[in-house]
């Protein structure tokens, strides 16, 4: 188990308003996000990720729910995963994928494919219906060593992992694909290509985000082991 370092005291932090939650009904949600005039340098988003925060366009933020601590950070140390019969299927599936790295994510291709992928997967959800605006704030606003991970079948975009390099690992801040291509599960193969590419770079992890028992959305993280869960201040390794 790893202690956390504290936040600096000179970072000011703001906390919305109850409102209520995206993944648990009939509970409310409040967030703490950074200050949105400071700048989010890659050793800030580093720092602040082995907080348990997260990346939401050009903020940072993490839940501060004064009576619900469901949503967990969590995170898989890539040097010694191995994947599964089932994650090897999907792996294999998707071989004839090329993927290219951008800094910047340019054209109204990956706009389309992002609206699609709303639309078909997220309906219910809040960022429904998509629009460019929308858009422009959530994916193509970036941080210093934010990526934008381009998955192609011969000419076409079919996903786009939206990712960022810290200093100890790839923060997977965000994946969309083609929802009629649902038999290559392009989330989960997404997760595998990060994972290699992280091992790639010589880093230790690659943070997932949060997790919430019980909660659909959620549930395919608990399914890559080992995986290290941040509880009361400590990262702890679930094997």
């Amino acid at each position: 188990m790893n202690s956390k370092p504290k936040v600096s005291d000179t970072i000011r932090l703001f906390r919305t308003s109850d409102h209520p939650c995206s993944y648990k009904a009939q509970e409310t949600a409040a967030t703490v996000f950074v200050d949105p005039e400071l700048t989010i340098d890659q050793k800030l988003n580093t720092r602040l990720s082995e907080l348990g925060y997260r990346r939401s366009g050009a903020h940072l933020y993490r839940p501060d729910c004064e009576n619900c601590h469901a949503c967990i950070s969590c995170r898989l140390p890539v040097q010694n995963y191995k994947r599964n019969k089932r994650f090897q299927r999907i792996w294999n599936r998707n071989t004839d994928l090329r993927v290219i790295e951008h800094s910047s994510l340019e054209g109204e291709e990956a706009f389309l494919l992002y609206q699609s992928y709303i639309e078909k997967r997220h309906s219910d959800g809040d960022m429904y219906p998509a629009t460019a605006e929308q858009f422009d704030a959530f994916i193509r606003s970036s941080v210093e060593g934010g990526r934008y991970y381009c998955f192609y079948l011969e000419q076409k975009l079919i996903a786009v992992a939206v990712s960022d390099i810290l200093a100890s690992g790839l923060s997977a801040v965000y994946t969309f694909f083609d929802p009629a291509q649902e038999k290559r599960s392009l989330g989960n193969y997404a997760i595998l290509w990060q994972i290699e590419q992280a091992r790639a770079l010589g880093m230790d992890y690659l943070y997932l985000g949060y997790w919430i028992k019980g909660c659909a959305k959620m549930e395919y993280k608990i399914a890559y082991r080992p995986l290290e869960m941040l509880v009361e201040g400590k990262w702890i390794l679930l094997n």
